[in-house]
């Protein structure tokens, strides 16, 4: 009997073991599958190579190295059926002869083929061309080698590229190298950008006539009768929009079919791109195509090309990217595909990563992480008008290494390698994996116009981890100013989306773009938005009344006319001296451009057709206007007049863009200020009623008081330069202690307490040294962009 029931219990252990596991299987079993193998193979297939992990098949080109063929997840080939095998999956470039003018594209195919590695655990292959000069004119002066790399388990597989020239061969420009991969369209049509960009694609016919009309350039047709009836009367871009530079996912076309398919690029690293961490690039083509851009002078023009000077050396590793295939779950309950993969891709990406620098490319040109160095700081930020003229911590500043070169130089540093992060709320930062070599340390931090420079240079030795200091302390910022701030428009943060955005044309609205979000910028066809919301005349923006968020165009663009002509348009800024009373001395006026396409800007002061106080070129090539660009490069420069142009009622700045060969001429506003002459006080922005309260503490303390006798300060006999807050301050004025003027100990050194009574204290937050004004006429207020707010709707037009 006692067996038998210890038999049963044991079958019945069997069975809740076995029901317990099918449970867990059930709830563990995501929407994403992803199978397993034993381990890597190679094959050679006479004209044709295979790596095969057992997840996915990648067939190549031998010696070609184009990629012909992607299995996975029961589908033969991924890659376009009806193009060439050598015009599928590629590398490829456009370079400029210096003796020819336009760019040459080049698929580059390989002449040479290696197995580098073959083994269970990893797969890796070598696709070479070499350069002679019986090739000098018709051939890029390149050596470049294609690796192709298949691990074991993984879902995908991983690409890079050596690109080297000896010293002593011919120079070029580089305009474009990247790694295309052409899809089947009747397969992948559901786009992928990142949360709030996803949606069904047109087909590739839907871009030509008739089925599509081009617009104003041929990245953008007017869908007028689609393969998919749901998109007709919606604008495309052969060009799907841009992603930012610190973007790891960056694009996606995923198959909503049976089986669902998702075929992601994911870059785990940014430090073998171009331009820094803010450069835009484009992801991928309606086709569907997906883009791996290693280098490019999109959205920022020709200073972001490499221009090779005869017998330069120069060697640089692009890459490794990874090209992650996954598949959703089928059958009855199971959840939307696109959801499920879309959140796979992004845990595998964040995985990516983690995983930088990668061991297992196998070519010494990619530095492994014993092989690397790191750099860490504190940096602050010292504005003498600001904080009290105390040094604060640069919080969220973007903090990188580039090479070597002037403030600002790693905007259109093209050559090298670039590392960026992002500083802590106390200012520290820590820059990791850096790759040996000499470097400057370069910043900019948001809120604040300018660029950092590290003064020394920065040498990276494999393992080193150096602490930054100046003198014994940390870092220093110190943004460019020569006065206080008496008025500004928009807020220093290298792009535009503070100003105001319209809604774009109904006839033009792409739906890919969500226009609750910043996306609203990328809609088609703004630049004419800006006649139609100003049908009258160019806008006047009233310093105190008006509302950056509403009254400032984010870009300065030409005003079309009836008859289809572009003409300058010419903004106007009007504000009024602070008590009708015009401070002598120098003034300067800052302005910071986030992007600007072959323009040239004029300001004027009081007369529209006066001489300008500033006139400058800001070259071109960006064309971020016609393109929905963020940004671009960040120019700020300034102009310093004399207070003599003032009035003391009200004055005018005029604002003209004089380039008007075509709409997409212009620039994106960043940042307008107007300093006024240098004051021998600090001022104090954004005291919270604790901070002002302990400031007139500390200032009674001190004893300081303003008066026209002798300063005496605990025996001391030096002039003082610090704020005092005049007893009847109600309308918002803050005194200063102007130069020459006495300061004198309220209470006599040997003395008892004070016991005069104390200022009254602010009922008002202070902004930028001057209170918020009381709204009374005739002021000139401080008005400032801060706490930041979403760009108010545009009014639609009816």
């Amino acid at each position: 009997m006692e067996m038998a029931i210890k038999r049963e219990y044991s079958r019945c252990r069997v069975y809740w073991f076995f029901m317990v596991s099918m449970m867990i299987l059930m709830v563990t079993a995501g929407s994403v599958q992803v199978a397993t193998a034993a381990g890597v193979r190679f094959r050679m297939l006479g004209r044709h190579v295979e790596m095969d992990n057992g997840i996915v098949t990648v067939t190549l080109l031998n010696p070609e190295g184009s990629v012909s063929g992607i299995r996975f997840n029961g589908i033969d080939n991924l890659m376009l059926l009806n193009a060439n095998e050598t015009d599928r999956g590629y590398w490829d470039l456009v370079w400029i002869n210096k003796q020819e003018e336009g760019g040459v594209f080049d698929i580059i195919e390989g002449t040479e083929f290696r197995v580098i590695r073959n083994d269970e655990e990893q797969v890796e292959l070598s696709f070479t061309r070499t350069w002679n000069s019986s090739l000098a004119g018709t051939r890029v002066p390149l050596n470049i080698d294609k690796r192709f790399v298949m691990l074991r388990d993984s879902p995908g597989f991983y690409s890079y590229a050596i690109y080297d020239r000896p010293r002593g061969w011919p120079g070029f420009r580089l305009s474009q190298t990247r790694l295309t991969f052409k899809l089947r369209p009747d397969k992948f049509q559901f786009a992928v950008v990142d949360d709030t960009r996803h949606k069904l694609m047109p087909m590739p016919e839907d871009l030509k006539f008739p089925r599509g009309t081009t617009l104003a350039y041929k990245e953008a047709t007017l869908l007028k009768n689609p393969t998919n009836p749901a998109l007709k009367g919606t604008v495309s871009g052969r060009q799907v929009p841009t992603f930012g530079g610190e973007q790891r996912l960056e694009r996606a076309w995923v198959d909503l079919q049976r089986p669902p398919t998702g075929f992601w690029l994911i870059t785990p690293s940014q430090e073998f791109r171009s331009g820094g961490p803010l450069k835009q690039e484009l992801t991928s083509h309606t086709g569907p195509t997906t883009l791996a851009v290693f280098q490019s002078s999109h959205n920022a023009g020709d200073p972001l090309e490499p221009n090779f000077q005869k017998g330069e050396p120069w060697k640089k590793v692009y890459g490794p990217v990874f090209f992650y295939l996954n598949r959703a779950q089928r059958g009855v309950g199971a959840p939307p595909p696109y959801p499920s993969l879309w959140d796979d891709a992004k845990r595998q990406a964040s995985q990516e990563v983690g995983k930088w620098p990668y061991s297992f490319p196998a070519s010494p040109d990619f530095q492994q992480a014993n092989q690397r160095g790191a750099v860490h700081g504190r940096l602050l930020v010292r504005d003498k008008y600001l904080n009290g003229g105390a040094a604060v911590p640069a919080a969220s500043a973007h903090i990188g290494l580039a090479q070597p070169g002037v403030a600002g130089s790693w905007q259109t540093e093209c050559k090298g390698y670039q590392f960026w992060t992002r500083a802590g709320s106390d200012g520290s930062f820590s820059i990791r994996n850096v790759r040996t070599g000499t470097y400057n340390l370069y910043a900019f931090v948001p809120g604040y116009m300018g660029d950092y420079r590290y003064s020394a240079s920065i040498t990276i030795i494999p393992g080193g981890n150096i602490s930054l200091r100046e003198g014994q302390g940390d870092l220093v910022f110190e943004p460019p100013r020569n006065g206080p701030t008496l008025w500004e428009i928009g807020i220093p943060d290298r792009q535009a989306l503070e100003f105001f955005v319209p809604d774009p044309n109904r006839q033009f609205f792409n739906p890919f773009l969500n226009t609750s979000t910043n996306d609203r910028i990328r809609q088609y066809g703004l630049w004419d938005r800006y006649s139609e919301v100003y049908p009258s005349g160019d806008p006047v923006y009233v310093v105190g009344r008006s509302d950056y968020r509403r009254d400032w165009f984010f870009a300065h663009v030409n005003r079309r006319t009836a008859d289809e002509k572009c003409v300058a348009s010419t903004r106007q800024i009007k504000f009024t001296a602070l008590n009708g009373r015009v401070r002598p001395g120098n003034y300067t006026i800052w302005f910071a451009i986030a992007s600007f396409h072959y323009a040239n800007i004029q300001i004027r002061l009081n007369n529209p057709s006066g001489r300008p106080i500033l006139s400058r070129s800001l070259g071109g090539g960006g064309n971020t206007i016609a393109r929905h660009g963020l940004h671009g490069l960040e120019q700020f420069f300034s102009a310093t007049f004399q207070s003599s142009l003032l009035l003391p009622g009200v004055n005018t700045l005029f604002i003209t863009q004089t380039k008007t060969d075509g709409p997409f001429l212009g620039f994106h506003y960043d940042y307008i200020r107007l300093e006024g002459p240098p004051m021998n006080y600090i001022e104090v922005p954004f005291l919270a009623r604790k901070d002002l309260d302990a400031m007139v503490r500390r200032m009674e303390r001190e004893a300081f008081s303003v008066d026209g006798g002798e300063q005496q300060h605990h025996g001391g006999a030096q002039l003082l330069r610090v704020p005092v807050l005049a007893a009847d301050n109600r309308g918002g004025d803050l005194a200063g202690v102007e130069a020459g003027q006495r300061v004198r100990a309220r209470v006599p050194v040997a003395g008892g307490p004070d016991r005069r009574p104390r200022p009254p204290r602010l009922t008002r937050r202070i902004r930028r040294g001057v209170l918020e004004p009381a709204g009374a006429a005739g002021r000139l207020p401080l008005l400032h962009g801060r706490p930041h707010h979403p760009p108010p709707r545009a009014p639609h037009l009816q």
